[in-house]
């Protein structure tokens, strides 16, 4: 039976990059789940490739349909922004593995719709310091950057990843993100163990 392997963390603690190169690792053949959001696409983004950009029209036709797996919901400086998961035919656990990304309270939520035994948790951290110069420096590279909205996020992710949640959802084993290249060894490692 395949698995989920669910990478999250707070922003900026390189968990997108660890994402990406999991999915291209060969040795994995790891399957991407995309998610869908309401939020605006950014710079260097494609629609199908990040995240499927929808309207609040498309989500409650999702939702009516019973398609939507988990949600959050973010009241930014922009407005009313929507993440979720659908159910959307892409997922099948008798034939494939496969990857997503998110927060805790979404891990929790695709592990309760889909079983504990086939969503595995991989939990990202960096210290705070570091994280924010990063964001900075991500937000910097933007055409328009979104300082006010980056802080927000920053903000908002004390709350969102705080260890009582951490602890709540089960989430026990830690990859500390110092190296990248180690971090992204260590995580194959565990998720090869994971797939035996």
């Amino acid at each position: 039976m395949g698995k989920i392997f669910c990478v999250m963390g707070k922003s900026a603690t390189g968990k997108d990059t660890i994402y990406e190169s999991l999915l291209e690792d060969k040795d994995l053949q790891l399957k991407r789940i995309i998610p869908y959001t309401t939020r605006p696409i950014r710079d260097h983004e494609e629609e199908g490739r990040e995240y499927h950009f929808c309207t609040e029209k498309d989500v409650q036709k999702l939702d009516k349909e019973g398609r939507i797996v988990e949600m959050r919901q973010y009241n930014t400086v922009y407005g009313l922004w929507k993440y979720f998961t659908v159910n959307d035919g892409s997922i099948d656990l008798d034939k494939e593995n496969y990857l997503l990304i998110g927060t805790v309270e979404g891990y929790v939520m695709v592990r309760d719709y889909f079983g504990a035994k086939s969503v595995i948790p991989i939990y990202v951290e960096v210290e705070d310091g570091e994280r924010l110069l990063r964001a900075i420096s991500r937000e910097k590279k933007q055409d328009v950057p979104k300082y006010e909205e980056m802080c927000r996020r920053f903000l908002a992710d004390a709350k969102d990843f705080s260890e009582e949640n951490i602890k709540n959802a089960g989430i026990t084993h830690r990859f500390y993100n110092f190296n990248l290249d180690e971090t992204i060894a260590e995580i194959k490692k565990y998720i090869q163990a994971k797939m035996q």
